[in-house]
């Protein structure tokens, strides 16, 4: 891949690859973005709707990401960026309102996303207080957390890889303990099949989790760090995703075989830490407790990293106004502040309890945009159409699933998810009407203009 990769007719173009980002690091980035909500976040709720079955959903949910994943391989090594997915709709659907709505849509999910994990934060951090705190101590724990890693994410990309490796390290290792010592303790009982839910009752669960698996996405936002796209991309995208597959199987098996679904349900805010009483004990509940501390942190990390990187790519290719293009202490982190402080209001002023549904419908929805978007430039790509289709087809049906379940158990979140799409394209559609601003495609060096195999 060349250093630097011109554009078509505005003179933009990408700079030398950084080499922030190595192999190890990327991965670090997508397990961190991954491994957070799934476990630590939502469980309860997955459990509520999944039962005894959990596990299975964990399974279901995982072989969807592993086909977006394809996707996200060859896309990623064909239009390295740091912009990610929004370079991959902007490619295939070229310059419009459909790829510009989508991509708003996109970085308002990653705002969802973030303020999710860091209420997952909280609910783990208010366990080490000795009582009840005031109502204003886990607003300031959440807004705390925020801040700490976007003056993370501010020192730079190198910073980022280095922090998450050390995170994610220490989270697994508390994982490990817990899955490993956990599975020698199941309770057989725990997973008859007279307790099983119906097929629907898993399905409902591999929907409501997605947002666990959403963060593979962000390790092809560091393409434009790697000193070699084309060969790490791929490798960390689908070893991230393995890994995590691996790790939401055992976690789910040990928290089934330890602790019944009421059980799971009533613990939801720190449902792991709470399944690891019965065999490690109190020590074993804060071990755990801290494991999650670290695991939602690398997931703010991983995912500012992301997020600012999207925000600032849709900026620099005019989705967003030019305020948004205005240079920070000199450097390209407006991106990284503006979401920060998005982040913040959603922490400060809404309840989030109902949002992971509507988190996992967003980057459904989104996946959906980029299988589609893939479909016209498989030439460019070289990948194969049929698994496009079914990584298509199978992000849809998860999404219509999700939808029913959505709306049986909070129609408002329903209402918001389905409520920001046009919201989100009529946005594009003005600024696009009031600027006449428009994107145009990067020509890749040696491959022509990607436009060309529309």
């Amino acid at each position: 891949m060349a250093d630097s990769i011109p554009d078509a007719g505005n003179s933009r173009a990408r700079p030398p690859a950084a080499g922030g980002i190595g192999l190890y690091s990327a991965i670090a980035i997508g397990i961190g973005g991954m491994v957070g909500a799934g476990i630590f976040s939502i469980l309860g709720v997955v459990a509520q709707a999944a039962g005894n079955g959990m596990w299975i959903s964990f399974m279901v949910g995982g072989v969807v990401a592993l086909l977006c994943t394809y996707s996200y391989a060859k896309l990623g090594v064909r239009f390295p960026s740091a912009g990610g997915a929004v370079e991959f709709l902007v490619q295939g659907f070229g310059d419009g309102v459909l790829s510009g709505g989508l991509n708003i849509y996109m970085w308002v999910g990653y705002v969802i996303a973030l303020a999710l994990y860091a209420q997952g934060f909280v609910g783990y951090a208010l366990t080490f207080l000795p009582s009840q705190p005031q109502a204003w101590v886990p607003k300031g724990i959440g807004v705390g957390i925020v801040l700490l890693f976007t003056g993370v994410n501010l020192i730079g990309a190198r910073t980022v890889g280095r922090a998450e490796t050390f995170i994610v390290a220490v989270k697994l290792a508390i994982l490990a303990l817990f899955a490993g010592a956990g599975l020698f303790f199941i309770q057989s009982h725990n997973f008859s099949f007279s307790l099983m839910p119906p097929a629907q009752g898993i399905f409902f669960g591999a929907g409501v989790l997605f947002i666990g698996y959403e963060g593979f996405g962000l390790v092809a936002n560091t393409a434009e760090d790697m000193a070699n796209p084309r060969k790490l991309l791929p490798q960390a995208l689908y070893l991230s995703v393995f890994t995590v597959i691996l790790i939401y199987l055992g976690v789910s098996l040990a928290v089934i075989g330890n602790l019944d679904v009421p059980a799971i349900v009533a613990a939801k805010d720190y449902a792991l830490a709470q399944a690891a009483k019965p065999f490690l004990g109190e020590w074993g509940f804060k071990l755990v407790a801290v494991g999650a501390l670290f695991s939602t942190a690398s997931a703010i990390n991983a995912t500012l990293f992301g997020g600012a990187n999207v925000s600032y790519i849709i900026a620099r290719d005019g989705e967003l106004p030019r305020f948004f293009d205005r240079q920070v202490w000199h450097r390209s982190s407006e991106g990284l502040l503006i979401t920060a402080g998005l982040v913040i209001l959603f922490i400060l002023f809404f309840d989030l309890s109902g949002v992971a549904m509507m988190g996992s419908g967003a980057f459904l929805l989104i996946y959906a945009g980029v299988n589609a978007a893939h479909l016209r430039v498989t030439a460019a790509t070289g990948a194969k159409r049929w698994l496009v289709w079914l990584s298509l087809i199978a992000c849809l049906i998860m999404l219509g699933v999700l939808s029913c379940y959505i709306y049986q158990n909070s129609k408002p979140a329903l209402i918001t998810m389905i409520g920001l799409l046009p919201f989100c394209f009529a946005l594009e559609w003005a600024y696009r009407a009031r600027t006449g601003r428009i994107i145009k495609p990067r020509i890749i060096s040696g491959g022509g203009p990607a436009g060309s195999c529309l």
